[in-house]
């Protein structure tokens, strides 16, 4: 899998972002087995790939969030 840049996950909806992220974690188990026979690892490229897409869902949170709270209280 090609490394994925963080404009092309904010790009993204929710719904893409989670079916990756379900993606990420197979191929990490996948190259968890690989790397015991091998030797190589992806599973650090990996991590930070999934670490990306969470985060960036933690920050879409946060905005919808901050946008409901806004709203809430204009309308008061």
């Amino acid at each position: 899998m090609a490394k994925i840049k963080n404009k092309d996950l904010v790009k993204l909806n929710e719904k893409e972002r989670e079916s990756k992220l379900k993606e990420l974690k197979i191929e990490l188990i996948k190259s968890r087995i690989d790397s015991s026979k091998s030797g190589s690892s992806r599973a650090k490229e990996i991590r930070k790939m999934i670490a990306r897409i969470l985060t960036i869902n933690n920050l879409k949170d946060k905005e919808k969030n901050q946008r409901d709270k806004t709203i809430t209280l204009n309308k008061k």
